[in-house]
């Protein structure tokens, strides 16, 4: 079994989705902040008349705050029946992986939350994390976001 995977980068490590949850990729363009959101939210876009929240993946995993420039793109994810824009640092390639090729996360116990990854898997001598986008984009706190977007 294959899967095809977009490939992207927050910070030095490599993360992998699944493809067909993409609906397109964008350059970055500040959102509009929503008053009373996680940090993780940057704010909503107006995408050819829906109300897209925008998500900041280093914030939402931990990884430290985003530095933005000119390679910094938007992800416009179709996740859960939901559209939802994830800032990365930059989208590098669309790869295909043998299902074989992914080795499950290691656990951590409490010190680390590996919920939302689906497993690891080494491409050209490098470490991709395949992150579950629909657990981490189905989680509690995200149904807050599509209430609080739902009402601007």
């Amino acid at each position: 079994m294959k899967r095809e995977l977009l490939t992207f980068t927050l910070g030095a490590e490599s993360y992998g989705l699944d493809i067909l949850k993409v609906q397109e990729i964008r350059g970055y363009e500040p959102p509009t902040r929503i008053a009373n959101t996680p940090d993780f939210i940057k704010g909503v876009i107006n995408l050819r008349g829906h109300i897209v929240p925008i998500v900041d993946l280093r914030v939402k995993l931990s990884l430290g705050e985003a530095k933005f420039d000119a390679s910094t793109v938007v992800i416009i994810l179709n996740v859960l029946g939901r559209v939802v824009g994830v800032v990365v640092d930059g989208v590098s390639d669309v790869i295909t992986l043998m299902e074989d090729a992914i080795k499950p996360a290691p656990e951590f116990g409490a010190v680390l939350d590996t919920q939302y990854i689906l497993g690891l898997a080494t491409v050209e001598s490098q470490l991709l994390i395949l992150i579950d986008i629909e657990k981490l984009m189905g989680s509690r706190e995200m149904a807050l976001v599509a209430e609080a977007a739902e009402g601007e």
